[in-house]
């Protein structure tokens, strides 16, 4: 008797195919929908979008949040910068030692506090040297920090002095917000110039930095420094959770004003009974390994205390 196989053949594929399907699907599954508690428990991060701040000023300026294009220029560098969680970290311990004397620097010069976060979106409070060849905390370039009374040849570097530099920082801006009308103003000049801005202001016919096109760093910049103070100032409350013992504290030192010329650091380091890292450390103004002072100049060079 002749058997007909055809019937066999085909159901025993469908059913291997249907195997194989329930197993793809079951596998999945596994993999993608149905974690184990445990595993889910291992998740090491869960993703989200920080809130946006309801109302924000800027130098005692109101920030127009309530505009649709504002707040979500605010929400891009939010998000840029939230999950920059190590970089956000430094600064906070930087914070500890060098808002102190930059708070000081600002008050004694009668700019608003908030241009401390300018500094932050700057240089990230360190002795940075861009591409462009900008130096220091307030990154001035070699050609303009002169005119805000830097010292700048091959021994002396004012730029990477915080407190000098702070100092001719305020100056820029005092001029800036008495040419331009306002602190925002002023702080974005900071990135473009006071001139590119003047320009744009006139041919857009208006002088508000939240109406204004102007080169893309700096209709980004004023929210990068609102960013920061908004991370800087909410810090716990956004996650980034360090204790008072976390932040770095201010260096104390004692200054030793030097009217003469040094021919050799590491010799003068010594006879201060410290070390040339040390004075490097404690005056990174210093460039090279001599100090020439000229007749009727004299610089402050910083100490470390004894019991340090």
């Amino acid at each position: 008797m002749k058997i007909d196989r055809k019937p066999i053949f085909y159901f025993s594929a469908g059913l291997v195919a249907s195997l194989i399907v329930l197993a793809l699907l079951g596998f999945g599954r596994n993999e993608t929908t149905n974690l184990s508690p445990k595993a889910k428990e291992r998740l090491p991060y869960k993703w989200y979008s920080p809130a946006l701040p309801d109302e924000m000023t800027f130098a005692g300026e109101k920030v127009p949040l309530d505009r649709w294009d504002i707040r979500e220029q605010l929400d891009r560098e939010l998000l840029y910068n939230y999950y920059a969680e190590s970089n956000i970290l430094f600064i906070m311990k930087l914070s500890g030692r060098y808002f102190p004397i930059i708070e000081e620097r600002l008050k004694a010069n009668g700019v608003p506090d908030d241009f401390k976060y300018l500094c932050v979106a700057e240089s990230n409070l360190q002795n940075a040297t861009s591409k462009a060849g900008a130096v220091g905390f307030w990154q001035f370039m070699s050609y303009t920090g002169p005119g805000y009374n830097l010292d700048i040849n091959s021994e002396v570097d004012h730029r990477y002095d915080v407190e000098r530099s702070t100092d001719a920082a305020c100056k820029y801006l005092k001029q800036a917000y008495a040419k331009l009308g306002s602190w925002t103003a002023a702080a974005a000049s900071y990135n473009c110039g006071q001139g590119r801005y003047s320009s744009e202001a006139a041919f857009q016919k208006t002088n508000n930095y939240y109406d204004l096109v102007l080169p893309d760093e700096t209709n980004h910049y004023i929210f990068r420094i609102l960013t920061f103070k908004h991370l800087l100032q909410n810090a716990h409350d956004l996650g980034y959770d360090l204790d008072s013992s976390d932040y770095y504290r201010p260096v104390l030192a004692r200054s030793l004003t030097v009217t003469s010329s040094i021919s050799n650091l590491t010799d003068f380091a010594i006879s201060q009974g410290t070390t040339y890292k040390m004075i490097k450390k404690l005056n990174p103004w210093l460039r090279a390994h001599s100090l020439t002072v000229k007749s009727g100049k004299s610089y402050i060079i910083r100490l470390p205390l004894e019991n340090q």
